[in-house]
């Protein structure tokens, strides 16, 4: 007798960006509202913005959020393969939560069949406990070339026996020839996975897309199961993709100015969306190539997944020489993490952890220096600022920063003192991300450049509320029983 393997759908899109990470995550709030136990996974990521997990893992960011729709702690199990660019060759390679040596990009393509046990093990833990795992792919299952030893789309769902929705991007143009393009080049047996489509990011009027659905229908055999309409609060909920910085949502004029320059290898920076909600503070993208802004109260420097790489990009935009004259002019300066690190005297890497040994200058605006050695630093914590204000984020980082100004602590943590900041005050810097969305600690931080300011944004709050809200958006657009119907279709083990 054949035995029934829990319900579990993936969603795989026609490229990458079509909108499967939020669709995933309001179906699981929509689910989870249902009544259901539901569970994020996502095979194979590749992010720098990574979260960590209770037991000291990191998987991706969408996964954390996915795993926040559905009101599930987080797993190293949600994302078992991670993979975080250092170059625009090599990556390091989390698996279940835990950092091997990094691989070149054709180094991992011989190392994906190993992995591929990993991620049955890690997709097996979740069934076990889920009435729902919803999946989402990456990039897309049209790309052929990578097709062999593929974990990512139809070769994880092929092997794990899980049916597939392929999303469309309208938005961006052409999803008529790219719903039915996937259909032509795929291998027929991985066509036969996939049950339906759905259409994302409408504009306009949805029933103006009547005859595009009937086209894809009837070139591929799929049925539809709904246009999604664009959803207007989709900037208000964290992204985990850098490309997303390059379509800075247009801002007001507001009072309070932050600009961020955009590293070559920017990590975690969905730091600074508590920032960006705030509806007096401007969080200004500075993309490579242009200047730095004059007219700002504070230039943050954020997260970077190599930061002697990021050091030296910095330095190739002239971005040093913009945030030392923002300092001399009375300007205030802040670094997270890779960030923090920037800031001291010097940052060395005696065992070659980011590539090549050495050592480089940071800015010097921080009598500190930084030894990138030992174990990566996986933890989430709650503390206080060193005024007595609660606050709470995580660690992940690898290296020490030791120096004078470290005896001006920010913070003041389970595990001791943290951060450091200059004589004058005018420039700080810590390892914790995720500080800002404690509401307390942001009001008391923006308070530094305006001291009049009354900040009444609870950011978690409008996360959950922006949750419920896109769930609500996919129960009216989406055919949420055809979708659970085709999750209940799985073989059997």
């Amino acid at each position: 007798m054949t035995a029934r393997r829990p319900p579990a759908l993936m969603l795989q899109g026609t490229g990458s960006d079509v909108g499967k990470s939020l669709l995933t995550a309001g179906l699981a709030r929509a689910f989870t509202r249902r009544g259901l136990s539901v569970r994020p996974f996502k095979p194979q990521n590749m992010s720098n913005n990574a979260a960590v997990t209770p037991d000291g893992g990191e998987i991706g960011r969408a996964q954390a959020l996915q795993a926040r729709a559905a009101r599930v702690p987080l797993s190293v199990h949600m994302n078992p393969v991670l993979l975080k660019p250092e170059t625009d060759r090599r990556a390091q390679v989390v698996v279940q939560g835990r950092a091997l040596a990094p691989a070149e990009a054709a180094d991992y393509q011989a190392l994906k069949a190993r992995l591929l046990g990993s991620v049955l093990e890690s997709f097996a833990h979740l069934e076990a406990e889920a009435d729902l795992v919803l999946v989402e792919g990456a990039g897309s299952p049209a790309e052929i070339n990578l097709r062999a030893g593929d974990i990512a789309n139809m070769g994880f769902a092929r092997r794990a026996g899980v049916p597939v929705v392929l999303v469309g991007d309208i938005d961006r143009g052409g999803v008529i020839a790219a719903l039915v393009g996937t259909k032509t080049v795929i291998d027929p047996a991985d066509a036969a996975q996939i049950r339906g489509f759905i259409v994302n990011k409408f504009r306009g009027d949805v029933r103006l897309f009547d005859g595009g659905l009937t086209a894809i229908t009837e070139r591929t055999g799929w049925p539809s199961f709904g246009v999604v309409p664009w959803f207007r609060d989709v900037g208000l909920l964290p992204a985990e993709d850098a490309v997303t910085l390059e379509r800075p949502i247009p801002q007001a004029e507001r009072p309070l100015r932050i600009a961020v320059p955009m590293l070559s290898r920017i990590a975690n920076f969905d730091d600074l969306d508590p920032l960006k909600a705030e509806e007096d503070v401007a969080v200004i993208f500075t993309p490579p190539g242009q200047p730095l802004p004059r007219d700002v109260d504070l230039i943050l420097i954020p997260g970077s997944k190599a930061t002697l790489a990021d050091l030296a990009f910095l330095r190739a935009q002239g971005w040093d020489v913009d945030i030392i004259a923002h300092y001399r002019q009375g300007g205030a300066v802040f670094g997270i993490c890779g960030g923090y690190q920037m800031l001291g005297r010097r940052v060395h890497d005696p065992a070659g952890i980011e590539g090549v040994q050495g050592s480089q200058p940071g800015l010097g605006l921080l009598d500190v220096e930084t030894t990138l050695a030992g174990d990566k630093i996986l933890r989430p914590v709650s503390g206080t600022s060193v005024t007595g204000t609660p606050l709470y984020g995580y660690e992940i980082h690898i290296g020490r920063t030791q120096g004078p100004d470290t005896a001006r602590p920010l913070l003041t943590l389970p595990h001791g003192p943290e951060g450091a900041q200059s004589a004058d005050g005018s420039v700080g810097g810590c390892y914790l991300h995720g500080l800002f969305a404690s509401d307390a600690y942001r009001a008391e931080f923006l308070a530094q450049f305006r001291p009049e300011r009354r900040a009444a944004l609870g950011f978690e709050a409008r996360v959950e509320s922006v949750l419920d809200g896109l769930a609500d958006h996919l129960e009216t657009h989406l055919d949420l029983d055809g979708l659970w119907a085709v999750a209940q279709t799985r073989g059997g083990a």
